[in-house]
């Protein structure tokens, strides 16, 4: 009986290791994905108040949708680029939280 009991509290104390693990995994990978968002946030903007100054600076209508056009075709692709990067951080997150139960499941499905 006393060795089941220890049995149990170590396979506790095991999973309870790999949910420390896992969490600690995400817990950083969000904070590389805010920070990632937060500086895309901010470039964003810095690009679009320099947009909308060249805008205003111009002197014909033509130059002015030029500008636009160039900003639009320029900010759709920086968005399309952190999109990718960023799904490429969610991919990795998962991977790196599903790590610690990697063995456990190995044995399971044994």
């Amino acid at each position: 009986m006393l060795n089941n009991f220890e049995e149990i509290q170590k396979m506790g104390k095991d999973q309870m290791d790999m949910a420390l693990e896992s969490l600690g995994s995400m817990s950083k990978g969000f904070q590389a994905i805010a920070s990632e968002v937060a500086d895309y946030q901010k470039k964003s903007f810095e690009e679009g108040s320099a947009a909308f100054e060249k805008v205003a600076a111009t002197k014909s209508l033509d130059k002015a949708f030029e500008a636009q056009a160039d900003y639009m075709k320029t900010a759709y692709e920086g968005f399309v680029g952190e999109m990718t990067k960023i799904g490429e951080m969610v991919t990795d997150l998962s991977k790196d939280a599903y790590k610690p139960y990697e063995g456990l499941f190995a044995k399971a499905g044994k």
